[in-house]
């Protein structure tokens, strides 16, 4: 039983390093310079600020 269970287990670790190592995304860096796209400039300007109502607590 424990050596069926230990088996079992074993077996999964293995096909799941072997999973790991064969499904890794290969990620190629380019040569390219990446300049930053701003999609939203109102992001960077200052809000108004709220005001808040007092609680009374």
């Amino acid at each position: 039983m424990l050596l069926t269970i230990t088996l079992i287990i074993t077996s999964l670790v293995a096909i799941n390093f072997l999973l790991l190592k064969f499904s890794v995304n290969k990620v190629h860096k380019s040569k390219e310079d990446k300049t930053i796209v701003v999609l939203n400039p109102d992001l960077n300007s200052p809000s108004e600020t709220k005001i808040l109502a007092p609680t009374g607590s």
